[in-house]
């Protein structure tokens, strides 16, 4: 999370921050309120969310499936579909080292072969969180899921070209998940998986 001396690259361009509050503080996040002199020169307060970060996993099977889950959200009172995901929240490490924990988490899964995608910032304007994209190749649902307390979590199995499809279509409502998927997408063709064994 960001210092509160920080904002430093606005000010050549008008932006200056003047002080900053916590008004409210969670486990996952907190709300920052900065007063800042806007570039018009009024004195007003820019709120927005920082987060500790996540990682979202896109988990392939050596025959080319890839892992998806259904989860029950409260926040929406529906099932979404998703790829595995957790958060820096109640974690110290790096992307990879969550990425693992949370594969085997939430669908039971290893892997030896691991890429790093890249990266995206979720809503620029609101949320100050990175979120990182990890490819597990070669995966395999060696164990039994270990989900948390209120993750109600079914395994599917799905061919590489359908859940392109779904994250096209807006059958996956989750953007993160979507964007995932779409990010990895390059190294989910039936000749790069074939080309692996």
């Amino acid at each position: 999370m960001d210092s509160p001396n920080d904002k430093t690259n606005g000010r050549p361009l008008g932006w200056q921050r003047l002080e900053t509050a916590y008004p409210f503080t969670h486990r996952m996040f907190r709300v920052r309120e900065d007063q800042v002199r806007w570039p018009d020169g009024a004195v007003r307060p820019y709120t927005y969310i920082q987060a500790a970060g996540a990682v979202w996993i896109v988990p392939v099977t050596g025959d080319g499936r890839v892992v998806l889950i259904r989860q029950f959200r409260y926040t929406m009172n529906d099932w979404c579909w998703e790829v595995p995901a957790g958060g820096f929240h109640d974690f110290t490490g790096n992307p990879l080292d969550l990425a693992k924990r949370e594969l085997a988490e939430e669908v039971g899964g290893e892997s030896d072969d691991w890429l790093y995608v890249g990266s995206f910032r979720p809503g620029v304007s609101l949320f100050d969180e990175i979120c990182h994209i990890v490819l597990a190749r070669e995966v395999r649902l060696a164990r039994e899921p270990r989900p948390e307390p209120g993750e109600i979590i079914e395994v599917h199995l799905v061919p590489a070209p359908r859940a392109l499809e779904m994250a096209r279509s807006g059958e996956i409502v989750d953007g993160h998940s979507a964007l995932a998927l779409l990010r990895c997408e390059p190294h989910l063709k039936p000749q790069t998986i074939s080309d692996k064994r």
